[in-house]
């Protein structure tokens, strides 16, 4: 296995209300991403996923922990060719396509903006030639570039979002539930311009999704998010056919069958922290594999495996 692009180590993100009262986004989370791979992060709304990618990218400053990307320390004070080499080679793709785009630019002015910041083309001429080609790749036309967000659909729009981020031929791009404000159909289209992206390129996704079935779909390996703390990790098949944690087979169990017969049989496991008994916060890493790790004490871990 090569070398990891990306290593987070007990990231923790706390947000400060008020003298008394401090938020808990994120607790001592722990994962690896490899170049060329999908690590999908997966969670309900308010587990902490949103906050996480957000401290990787460094658009929240991490209160601890240490974050690792191509073997440089990101997590505290950037010199500037850190922060150079953090702003070209990781993006993101954010969930609101219409709210990440600047309504009073013309696309070939929200894509090109990271070439005219880093200075990467060297005539009017080569920068036109890029926009357009990224906008080929994506699949809109490059006379689209003298358009604005507004003169788009939401599918068009995230397909500007994507080509914002891949202009600068990212290593990693993190997708912040890049998918979950389209339609079902528009999705498919724009998760497998994604898959065909990165075959083409070679770059790594952290994708942030609370639909499992398109995790499955996209991601090599996933982690399950929970209260900001990452309960259960391993390969998709893994997690889908071995789930050890509760809540990760409860996230399971709600998934909905196409079969009616089987859908009309489908029991929902239920999973409430506050009367489980769990204490995450005494919780140590297990290994169910080489790659498969959930968040337990060692009499947890024995009861959920047997």
């Amino acid at each position: 296995m090569s070398e990891a692009l990306l290593k987070v180590e007990n990231l923790k993100q706390h947000f400060s209300v008020s003298r008394s009262f401090t938020v808990k986004a994120v607790n001592g989370v722990s994962f690896e991403i490899y170049p060329g791979e999908t690590y999908g992060l997966v969670g309900e709304s308010g587990s902490g996923k949103t906050t996480i990618g957000r401290s990787i990218i460094r658009l929240h400053d991490p209160s601890e922990g240490s974050v690792l990307f191509q073997n440089r320390e990101i997590s505290g004070k950037l010199d500037n060719d850190t922060r150079k080499m953090l702003r070209k080679d990781m993006q993101m793709i954010f969930q609101d396509p219409m709210a990440s785009l600047n309504p009073r630019k013309k696309v070939s002015d929200i894509i090109g903006e990271g070439l005219d910041i880093h200075k990467t083309t060297a005539s009017k001429a080569e920068r036109h030639d890029k926009i357009a080609d990224i906008l080929k790749k994506v699949g809109l036309s490059p006379d689209h570039a003298a358009r604005y967000p507004h003169q788009f659909s939401g599918g068009q729009r995230q397909r500007v979002g994507i080509a914002r981020a891949l202009i600068m031929n990212p290593k990693l791009i993190i997708a912040d539930e890049c998918v979950s404000a389209l339609d079902v159909s528009i999705q498919a289209q724009v998760v497998n311009l994604m898959k065909d992206i990165q075959q083409e390129t070679g770059c790594a996704y952290l994708f942030i999704a609370h639909d499992l079935s398109m995790v499955k779909y996209i991601s090599d390996r996933i982690g399950v998010l929970h209260l900001g703390y990452l309960v259960e990790t391993g390969t998709t098949e893994e997690i889908f056919e071995n789930p050890i944690h509760p809540y990760t087979k409860s996230l399971l169990s709600a998934i909905p069958s196409p079969n009616p017969i089987v859908e009309r049989s489908r029991h929902a496991l239920t999973y409430d922290y506050a009367t489980s008994g769990i204490d995450y916060n005494l919780g140590v890493q297990q290994a169910v594999s080489d790659s498969h790790f959930v968040l337990a004490t060692d009499e947890e871990f024995e009861a959920w495996s047997k």
